[in-house]
C-alpha cells in the first residue's frame, strides 16, 4: 500500500495541466500564449503601465519624435503615443471579449434550441439565422449608430448581434449530429425532461467547437473594433483606440510616420497571438485531428 502511495505522490507533473503542456508543446502555440497573456496583463494594468495620463493634451509637444520622455512619441495633441496604445490595448480586449461571450451565449442557447426543438422553430430560427448573416455588417453598424450612437456598448451590441447567428448554426448542426445518439435515445425512453437533456447532455458535447471557434474570432473582432474606430464608427473620442491612433497617424503620415508604424504593430502581434492559441486550442480540443499530444 505504501509503495502505491509513494507512486502516486512521485508521480510526475507531467499528468497535470495537460492543456497547458500541451500549448507550451508547440513553439508557435508557445509564442501566441505568451502574446496573449502579455496583452491580457498590458489591458487589466494599464492604469499602472502607462506613463502618462492617455487623454492628457499638450500642444506644445505635439508629433514628437521618440524620446526618453515620449518612448513612442506624441501624436498630434501631444498625447503620449504609448500610453494611448496600453490604454487601447483595454478597450479592444474589453469589446472583443465580451462581444464574443455574449454572442457565444446567445449562439450556444438559440443553437440548442433549433437543434432539439421541433422542427418549425428550427427553420423560424435558421431563417432568422440567414437573415442575419446576410447583412453587411458596415451597413448594419451604420444603422446601429444612427439610432443608438457611437459608443464602446453599441460596437458591443453591433458585433454580437452579427457574430451569434454563425454560432448558433454550429451548435445546430452539431446538436443535431447528437441528438439521436445512443445515450440520448435512452434518456427519452427514461423520460428525461428536455431542459435536463439540452443541458446535462448536449451542453458539454457542443460547448468544445465553439470554445475553438469563439477564440479564434477574437482577432476578428479586434480588426472589426479598430476598423470602425478608423472610420469614426466605433469607440467616442478621446477614447484610446488603436484603430483612431491609426487614422491620426494616418492624417499625419508625412510629418510623423512613426504613428503609423507604433500604432499598427499592436494589432499585428494581437491577431497572430489569438489566431495562433486559437489554433493550438483547435489542434487540442477537436477529437477528429490526430495530435500527438505529450504523454
Amino acid at each position: 500500500m505504501s509503495s502505491v502511495a509513494d507512486a502516486s505522490v512521485s508521480m510526475p507533473d507531467r499528468q497535470r495541466f495537460p492543456l497547458l503542456r500541451a500549448l507550451l508543446a508547440d513553439p508557435f502555440t508557445c509564442v501566441a500564449l505568451v502574446l496573449v497573456a502579455g496583452f491580457l496583463l498590458t489591458a487589466t494594468f494599464a492604469p499602472w503601465l502607462a506613463p502618462y495620463s492617455p487623454v492628457k493634451i499638450d500642444v506644445l509637444h505635439k508629433l514628437q519624435p521618440p524620446s526618453s520622455a515620449h518612448w513612442l512619441g506624441t501624436d498630434h495633441l501631444g498625447r503620449d503615443l504609448l500610453s494611448r496604445i496600453i490604454y487601447g490595448a483595454r478597450t479592444a480586449l474589453t469589446i472583443a471579449i465580451m462581444s464574443v461571450l455574449i454572442a457565444g451565449a446567445i449562439g450556444l442557447l438559440l443553437g440548442l434550441i433549433a437543434g432539439y426543438g421541433p422542427r418549425w422553430l428550427d427553420a423560424i430560427l435558421v431563417l432568422t439565422f440567414d437573415s442575419l448573416n446576410s447583412l453587411p455588417m458596415i451597413m448594419f453598424a451604420l444603422a446601429i449608430i444612427t439610432v443608438l450612437g457611437a459608443g464602446t456598448g453599441t460596437l458591443i451590441i453591433v458585433i454580437a448581434a452579427t457574430s451569434f447567428p454563425s454560432y448558433a448554426r454550429l451548435i445546430r448542426a452539431q446538436t443535431l449530429a447528437l441528438k439521436n445518439s445512443d445515450y440520448i435515445l435512452a434518456e427519452r425512453l427514461l423520460d428525461a425532461s428536455a431542459a435536463r437533456i439540452i443541458f446535462i447532455h448536449l451542453l458539454p458535447n457542443v460547448v468544445g467547437p465553439l470554445i475553438i471557434l469563439l477564440s479564434m474570432d477574437i482577432p476578428v473582432v479586434i480588426m472589426v473594433e479598430a476598423g470602425l474606430s478608423f472610420l469614426g464608427l466605433g469607440v467616442r473620442p478621446p477614447t484610446p483606440s488603436w484603430g483612431s491612433i491609426l487614422y491620426d497617424g494616418y492624417t499625419s503620415i508625412r510629418s510623423a510616420p512613426f504613428m503609423v508604424i507604433f500604432g499598427g504593430m499592436p494589432l499585428v502581434l494581437a491577431t497572430l497571438g489569438f489566431t495562433f492559441l486559437g489554433e493550438g486550442l483547435r489542434d487540442y480540443l477537436d477529437p477528429r485531428l490526430q495530435l500527438r499530444r505529450p504523454a
